[in-house]
Protein backbone atom coordinates (compact mmCIF):
# COMPACT_ATOMS: atom_id res chain seq x y z
CA UNK A 1 0.00 0.00 0.00
CA UNK A 2 2.10 2.57 -1.01
CA UNK A 3 0.58 4.80 -4.28
CA UNK A 4 -1.89 7.53 -2.84
CA UNK A 5 -2.64 10.31 -5.24
CA UNK A 6 -5.18 13.16 -5.01
CA UNK A 7 -6.22 15.93 -7.32
CA UNK A 8 -9.05 18.73 -6.78
CA UNK A 9 -10.49 21.30 -8.55
CA UNK A 10 -13.48 23.15 -9.40
CA UNK A 11 -14.48 24.71 -12.88
CA UNK A 12 -18.29 25.78 -14.32
CA UNK A 13 -17.72 22.68 -16.43
CA UNK A 14 -17.57 18.78 -14.61
CA UNK A 15 -15.47 18.05 -17.74
CA UNK A 16 -12.47 20.82 -17.19
CA UNK A 17 -12.48 19.57 -13.38
CA UNK A 18 -12.09 16.37 -13.87
CA UNK A 19 -9.29 16.80 -16.32
CA UNK A 20 -7.91 18.96 -14.30
CA UNK A 21 -8.00 16.21 -11.75
CA UNK A 22 -6.48 13.82 -14.19
CA UNK A 23 -3.58 16.12 -15.08
CA UNK A 24 -2.88 16.51 -11.57
CA UNK A 25 -2.86 12.78 -10.84
CA UNK A 26 -0.68 12.02 -13.83
CA UNK A 27 0.14 8.57 -14.73
CA UNK A 28 -2.04 6.14 -13.45
CA UNK A 29 -0.50 2.90 -11.87
CA UNK A 30 -1.60 -0.48 -12.42
CA UNK A 31 -1.57 -1.20 -9.63
CA UNK A 32 -4.42 1.01 -8.47
CA UNK A 33 -7.55 -0.53 -7.10
CA UNK A 34 -9.45 2.17 -5.60
CA UNK A 35 -10.66 5.66 -5.85
CA UNK A 36 -12.23 7.94 -3.49
CA UNK A 37 -14.54 10.49 -5.43
CA UNK A 38 -16.56 14.08 -3.85
CA UNK A 39 -18.88 16.37 -5.58
CA UNK A 40 -19.85 19.98 -4.56
CA UNK A 41 -24.17 19.56 -4.91
CA UNK A 42 -24.14 22.24 -7.68
CA UNK A 43 -22.50 19.26 -9.64
CA UNK A 44 -24.77 16.59 -8.62
CA UNK A 45 -26.59 15.72 -11.28
CA UNK A 46 -23.54 15.02 -13.45
CA UNK A 47 -22.20 12.30 -10.87
CA UNK A 48 -22.98 9.46 -13.10
CA UNK A 49 -20.91 11.04 -16.40
CA UNK A 50 -18.34 12.28 -13.81
CA UNK A 51 -18.02 8.62 -12.19
CA UNK A 52 -17.69 6.99 -15.53
CA UNK A 53 -15.42 9.08 -16.89
CA UNK A 54 -13.27 8.38 -14.02
CA UNK A 55 -13.56 4.77 -14.45
CA UNK A 56 -12.90 4.89 -18.19
CA UNK A 57 -9.61 7.00 -17.68
CA UNK A 58 -7.93 5.14 -14.57
CA UNK A 59 -9.12 1.63 -14.94
CA UNK A 60 -10.20 1.78 -11.58
CA UNK A 61 -13.77 -0.29 -11.34
CA UNK A 62 -14.08 0.12 -7.41
CA UNK A 63 -15.14 3.67 -5.77
CA UNK A 64 -16.57 5.44 -2.89
CA UNK A 65 -18.01 8.78 -2.18
CA UNK A 66 -20.79 11.34 -2.24
CA UNK A 67 -22.26 14.57 -2.93
CA UNK A 68 -21.50 17.57 -0.18
CA UNK A 69 -22.40 21.76 -0.14
CA UNK A 70 -18.73 21.26 -0.07
CA UNK A 71 -15.16 19.27 -0.66
CA UNK A 72 -12.42 19.14 1.34
CA UNK A 73 -8.77 18.41 -0.27
CA UNK A 74 -4.82 18.92 0.79
CA UNK A 75 -5.35 22.16 2.71
CA UNK A 76 -8.49 23.58 0.26
CA UNK A 77 -11.70 23.85 0.88
CA UNK A 78 -14.93 24.05 -2.10
CA UNK A 79 -18.26 25.80 -0.56
CA UNK A 80 -20.74 27.07 -2.85
CA UNK A 81 -18.97 26.58 -6.37
CA UNK A 82 -18.32 23.46 -8.66
CA UNK A 83 -15.86 21.55 -7.10
CA UNK A 84 -14.52 17.89 -7.14
CA UNK A 85 -11.68 15.89 -5.28
CA UNK A 86 -10.15 12.63 -5.96
CA UNK A 87 -8.25 10.03 -4.55
CA UNK A 88 -6.39 6.65 -6.18
CA UNK A 89 -4.86 4.05 -3.76
CA UNK A 90 -3.37 0.80 -4.42
CA UNK A 91 -4.51 -1.44 -0.89
CA UNK A 92 -3.37 -5.23 -1.07
CA UNK A 93 -5.26 -7.53 -2.74
CA UNK A 94 -8.83 -8.99 -1.89
CA UNK A 95 -7.90 -5.86 1.41
CA UNK A 96 -11.81 -4.50 0.93
CA UNK A 97 -15.27 -4.95 0.14
CA UNK A 98 -17.06 -2.01 -1.47
CA UNK A 99 -20.77 -2.72 -0.50
CA UNK A 100 -24.30 -0.96 -1.74
CA UNK A 101 -26.78 0.70 -0.05
CA UNK A 102 -28.49 -0.71 3.11
CA UNK A 103 -31.57 1.28 2.81
CA UNK A 104 -34.25 -1.03 5.43
CA UNK A 105 -33.02 -4.23 6.90
CA UNK A 106 -28.79 -4.55 7.93
CA UNK A 107 -29.65 -8.05 6.84
CA UNK A 108 -28.98 -6.20 3.03
CA UNK A 109 -25.52 -6.38 4.49
CA UNK A 110 -25.10 -10.61 4.71
CA UNK A 111 -23.58 -11.12 1.47
CA UNK A 112 -20.48 -9.57 2.84
CA UNK A 113 -19.95 -11.20 6.72
CA UNK A 114 -18.37 -14.48 5.46
CA UNK A 115 -15.68 -12.27 3.84
CA UNK A 116 -15.32 -9.91 6.89
CA UNK A 117 -14.86 -13.08 9.04
CA UNK A 118 -12.08 -14.40 6.53
CA UNK A 119 -10.68 -10.89 6.55
CA UNK A 120 -10.33 -10.05 10.00
CA UNK A 121 -12.40 -6.77 8.83
CA UNK A 122 -13.42 -4.35 11.81
CA UNK A 123 -12.98 -0.86 10.02
CA UNK A 124 -15.66 0.98 6.92
CA UNK A 125 -15.23 4.13 5.89
CA UNK A 126 -18.91 4.71 4.97
CA UNK A 127 -21.50 7.48 3.62
CA UNK A 128 -25.03 7.86 4.72
CA UNK A 129 -28.68 9.23 3.26
CA UNK A 130 -30.13 12.05 5.79
CA UNK A 131 -33.32 11.45 4.28
CA UNK A 132 -33.80 7.85 6.06
CA UNK A 133 -34.49 7.73 9.43
CA UNK A 134 -32.92 4.48 9.97
CA UNK A 135 -29.64 5.77 8.86
CA UNK A 136 -28.59 5.96 12.46
CA UNK A 137 -29.70 2.55 13.58
CA UNK A 138 -27.65 1.32 10.38
CA UNK A 139 -24.57 2.86 11.25
CA UNK A 140 -24.69 1.12 15.51
CA UNK A 141 -25.53 -1.89 13.92
CA UNK A 142 -22.88 -2.56 10.99
CA UNK A 143 -20.80 -1.83 13.61
CA UNK A 144 -22.14 -4.93 15.68
CA UNK A 145 -22.24 -6.66 12.52
CA UNK A 146 -17.86 -6.35 11.61
CA UNK A 147 -17.42 -7.18 15.42
CA UNK A 148 -17.49 -3.65 17.39
CA UNK A 149 -15.79 -2.45 14.18
CA UNK A 150 -14.97 0.65 13.77
CA UNK A 151 -16.57 3.20 11.24
CA UNK A 152 -16.16 6.74 9.62
CA UNK A 153 -17.82 9.05 7.15
CA UNK A 154 -20.42 11.60 7.22
CA UNK A 155 -23.85 12.33 5.92
CA UNK A 156 -24.50 13.83 1.91
CA UNK A 157 -25.64 16.81 2.17
CA UNK A 158 -26.87 18.40 -1.03
CA UNK A 159 -29.60 20.69 -1.96
CA UNK A 160 -30.67 18.36 -4.79
CA UNK A 161 -29.76 15.06 -5.20
CA UNK A 162 -27.88 12.75 -2.13
CA UNK A 163 -26.04 10.50 -4.69
CA UNK A 164 -23.42 7.91 -2.95
CA UNK A 165 -20.92 6.37 -5.10
CA UNK A 166 -20.65 2.50 -3.80
CA UNK A 167 -19.45 1.03 -7.06
CA UNK A 168 -22.16 2.94 -8.86
CA UNK A 169 -24.28 5.71 -7.87
CA UNK A 170 -26.69 4.65 -5.06
CA UNK A 171 -28.79 6.17 -2.43
CA UNK A 172 -31.48 5.97 0.21
CA UNK A 173 -29.04 4.09 2.82
CA UNK A 174 -25.88 3.38 4.14
CA UNK A 175 -23.49 2.19 1.95
CA UNK A 176 -19.52 2.33 1.90
CA UNK A 177 -16.16 0.46 1.76
CA UNK A 178 -15.12 -1.72 4.34
CA UNK A 179 -11.13 -3.06 4.87
CA UNK A 180 -9.34 -6.21 6.44
CA UNK A 181 -7.34 -5.99 8.91
CA UNK A 182 -4.22 -5.77 6.30
CA UNK A 183 -5.34 -1.76 6.08
CA UNK A 184 -3.59 0.28 8.87
CA UNK A 185 -5.40 3.26 9.83
CA UNK A 186 -5.62 5.56 12.57
CA UNK A 187 -8.79 7.81 13.37
CA UNK A 188 -9.71 10.48 15.70
CA UNK A 189 -12.72 13.41 16.23
CA UNK A 190 -12.71 16.57 16.99
CA UNK A 191 -15.55 18.57 18.58
CA UNK A 192 -16.66 21.96 17.15
CA UNK A 193 -18.88 22.99 20.60
CA UNK A 194 -17.52 23.32 24.19
CA UNK A 195 -19.58 22.26 27.65
CA UNK A 196 -21.16 25.35 28.65
CA UNK A 197 -22.36 24.85 32.51
CA UNK A 198 -22.84 21.41 34.18
CA UNK A 199 -24.45 17.88 33.17
CA UNK A 200 -28.14 17.46 34.26
CA UNK A 201 -30.69 14.45 33.51
CA UNK A 202 -33.62 14.69 31.53
CA UNK A 203 -36.51 13.66 33.92
CA UNK A 204 -40.18 14.04 31.75
CA UNK A 205 -39.68 14.05 27.92
CA UNK A 206 -41.69 13.09 25.16
CA UNK A 207 -39.95 12.27 21.88
CA UNK A 208 -37.84 14.80 21.42
CA UNK A 209 -39.44 17.35 23.96
CA UNK A 210 -37.80 17.64 26.98
CA UNK A 211 -40.72 18.20 29.73
CA UNK A 212 -38.44 18.12 32.65
CA UNK A 213 -34.96 18.51 33.91
CA UNK A 214 -33.37 17.72 37.04
CA UNK A 215 -37.12 17.88 37.86
CA UNK A 216 -37.64 21.31 37.33
CA UNK A 217 -39.12 22.96 34.32
CA UNK A 218 -36.61 22.09 31.17
CA UNK A 219 -36.57 25.76 30.12
CA UNK A 220 -35.85 27.06 33.53
CA UNK A 221 -33.04 25.01 33.65
CA UNK A 222 -31.58 25.97 30.03
CA UNK A 223 -31.97 29.81 30.88
CA UNK A 224 -29.60 29.63 33.64
CA UNK A 225 -27.20 27.68 32.00
CA UNK A 226 -27.48 30.47 29.31
CA UNK A 227 -27.91 33.37 31.06
CA UNK A 228 -29.94 36.56 31.43
CA UNK A 229 -29.58 37.77 27.78
CA UNK A 230 -29.77 34.70 25.79
CA UNK A 231 -32.67 33.60 28.21
CA UNK A 232 -34.90 37.07 27.39
CA UNK A 233 -33.98 36.51 23.68
CA UNK A 234 -33.81 32.42 22.68
CA UNK A 235 -33.74 33.29 18.98
CA UNK A 236 -30.33 34.48 18.93
CA UNK A 237 -29.44 31.06 20.62
CA UNK A 238 -29.97 29.30 17.26
CA UNK A 239 -26.45 28.23 15.79
CA UNK A 240 -25.30 28.99 18.55
CA UNK A 241 -26.16 26.80 21.81
CA UNK A 242 -26.95 23.14 21.62
CA UNK A 243 -27.96 20.24 23.18
CA UNK A 244 -24.93 17.87 24.18
CA UNK A 245 -25.29 14.10 25.48
CA UNK A 246 -22.21 12.91 27.23
CA UNK A 247 -21.52 8.93 25.75
CA UNK A 248 -22.14 6.65 28.35
CA UNK A 249 -18.55 4.53 29.23
CA UNK A 250 -16.09 6.88 27.37
CA UNK A 251 -12.83 7.97 29.56
CA UNK A 252 -12.47 10.63 27.16
CA UNK A 253 -15.45 12.58 28.24
CA UNK A 254 -16.70 12.24 24.73
CA UNK A 255 -20.27 13.65 23.85
CA UNK A 256 -22.43 13.80 20.97
CA UNK A 257 -24.10 17.54 20.31
CA UNK A 258 -27.58 17.97 18.62
CA UNK A 259 -29.63 20.84 17.69
CA UNK A 260 -31.94 22.73 19.89
CA UNK A 261 -35.32 22.92 17.36
CA UNK A 262 -37.46 25.23 19.58
CA UNK A 263 -39.16 26.24 22.98
CA UNK A 264 -42.78 26.98 23.94
CA UNK A 265 -42.27 29.23 26.78
CA UNK A 266 -45.63 28.88 28.40
CA UNK A 267 -44.93 25.67 29.19
CA UNK A 268 -41.42 25.89 29.65
CA UNK A 269 -40.67 22.76 27.17
CA UNK A 270 -36.96 22.76 24.99
CA UNK A 271 -37.39 20.94 21.52
CA UNK A 272 -34.10 18.87 20.64
CA UNK A 273 -32.88 17.22 17.42
CA UNK A 274 -33.39 13.66 19.01
CA UNK A 275 -35.08 11.90 21.08
CA UNK A 276 -34.77 11.87 24.55
CA UNK A 277 -35.33 8.98 27.19
CA UNK A 278 -35.68 9.85 30.98
CA UNK A 279 -32.60 9.20 32.74
CA UNK A 280 -30.83 10.58 29.58
CA UNK A 281 -27.69 13.39 30.28
CA UNK A 282 -27.84 16.10 29.05
CA UNK A 283 -25.39 19.21 28.85
CA UNK A 284 -25.37 22.56 26.79
CA UNK A 285 -22.86 23.44 24.59
CA UNK A 286 -22.16 26.82 22.95
CA UNK A 287 -20.23 26.86 19.07
CA UNK A 288 -16.85 27.80 19.70
CA UNK A 289 -14.12 29.09 17.48
CA UNK A 290 -11.04 28.97 19.63
CA UNK A 291 -12.06 26.16 21.56
CA UNK A 292 -12.54 24.33 18.10
CA UNK A 293 -9.75 25.00 16.74
CA UNK A 294 -7.62 24.27 19.96
CA UNK A 295 -9.32 20.69 19.87
CA UNK A 296 -8.60 20.56 16.41
CA UNK A 297 -4.64 20.70 17.03
CA UNK A 298 -5.03 18.49 19.93
CA UNK A 299 -6.49 16.01 18.12
CA UNK A 300 -3.95 16.19 15.18
CA UNK A 301 -1.04 16.07 17.33
CA UNK A 302 -2.25 13.15 19.16
CA UNK A 303 -2.86 11.02 16.04
CA UNK A 304 0.26 12.15 14.71
CA UNK A 305 2.29 10.63 17.83
CA UNK A 306 0.17 7.76 17.81
CA UNK A 307 0.87 6.92 14.11
CA UNK A 308 4.69 7.60 14.58
CA UNK A 309 5.39 8.24 10.54
CA UNK A 310 3.90 10.48 7.75
CA UNK A 311 0.70 8.74 6.93
CA UNK A 312 0.28 7.61 3.44
CA UNK A 313 -3.18 9.03 2.85
CA UNK A 314 -6.34 10.56 4.46
CA UNK A 315 -10.24 10.88 4.65
CA UNK A 316 -11.79 13.69 6.45
CA UNK A 317 -15.22 14.30 6.96
CA UNK A 318 -15.98 17.80 8.51
CA UNK A 319 -19.83 18.89 9.80
CA UNK A 320 -21.85 21.73 7.46
CA UNK A 321 -21.17 24.10 10.02
CA UNK A 322 -17.49 24.12 10.15
CA UNK A 323 -15.25 24.78 7.66
CA UNK A 324 -15.84 28.52 6.18
CA UNK A 325 -18.64 29.22 8.43
CA UNK A 326 -17.01 28.65 11.76
CA UNK A 327 -13.03 29.32 10.85
CA UNK A 328 -13.19 31.73 8.14
CA UNK A 329 -12.86 31.90 4.61
CA UNK A 330 -9.63 30.48 3.86
CA UNK A 331 -9.59 27.33 4.32
CA UNK A 332 -8.05 27.45 7.44
CA UNK A 333 -9.19 24.15 9.12
CA UNK A 334 -7.97 21.99 5.80
CA UNK A 335 -4.70 24.37 6.05
CA UNK A 336 -4.33 23.51 10.13
CA UNK A 337 -4.99 19.63 9.07
CA UNK A 338 -1.41 20.00 6.36
CA UNK A 339 0.13 22.32 9.03
CA UNK A 340 0.50 19.18 11.29
CA UNK A 341 0.16 16.30 9.45
CA UNK A 342 2.36 17.73 6.11
CA UNK A 343 1.16 17.97 2.34
CA UNK A 344 -0.44 14.36 2.36
CA UNK A 345 -3.42 13.27 -0.11
CA UNK A 346 -6.56 14.29 1.44
CA UNK A 347 -10.15 14.12 0.51
CA UNK A 348 -13.07 14.44 1.79
CA UNK A 349 -16.68 16.81 2.39
CA UNK A 350 -18.61 18.62 4.34
CA UNK A 351 -21.08 16.39 5.97
CA UNK A 352 -24.75 16.76 7.18
CA UNK A 353 -23.85 14.52 10.29
CA UNK A 354 -20.21 13.28 10.74
CA UNK A 355 -20.05 9.06 11.61
CA UNK A 356 -17.21 7.95 14.48
CA UNK A 357 -16.50 4.33 15.58
CA UNK A 358 -20.64 3.58 16.15
CA UNK A 359 -22.75 6.79 16.06
CA UNK A 360 -23.84 9.66 14.42
CA UNK A 361 -22.26 13.35 15.53
CA UNK A 362 -22.83 16.74 14.96
CA UNK A 363 -20.30 19.93 14.22
CA UNK A 364 -17.30 17.41 13.79
CA UNK A 365 -14.39 16.28 12.35
CA UNK A 366 -13.29 12.93 11.49
CA UNK A 367 -10.22 12.20 10.35
CA UNK A 368 -8.77 8.71 9.17
CA UNK A 369 -5.03 8.31 7.94
CA UNK A 370 -3.65 5.23 6.08
CA UNK A 371 -0.23 4.48 7.23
Amino acid sequence: MELFRSAHASAPDWRQAANACLAQIGNIPPEANLGFLYITDLLASDLSSILGFFKEQTDILHWVGCVGVGVCATSQEYNDQPALCVMIADFPADSFRVFPCIKSDIEEFSGYRDWCEQADAHFAVVHGDPRNPRTPSFIAELAETIHDGYLVGGLSSSRGPNFQIAGGLTEGGLSGVVFSSRVPVATAHTQGCSPLGQKHQVTECQNNIAIRIDDRPALDVFNEEVGDILARDPARAAGYIFAGFPIKGSDTGDYVVRNLMGVDAENKLLAVGGYLNPGDTIMFCRRDIRTAHEDLLRMLRDIKSRLGRKPKGGVYYSCLGRGVHMFGEDSVELKTIRQELGDIPLVGFFANGEISHNRLYGFTGVLTLFS
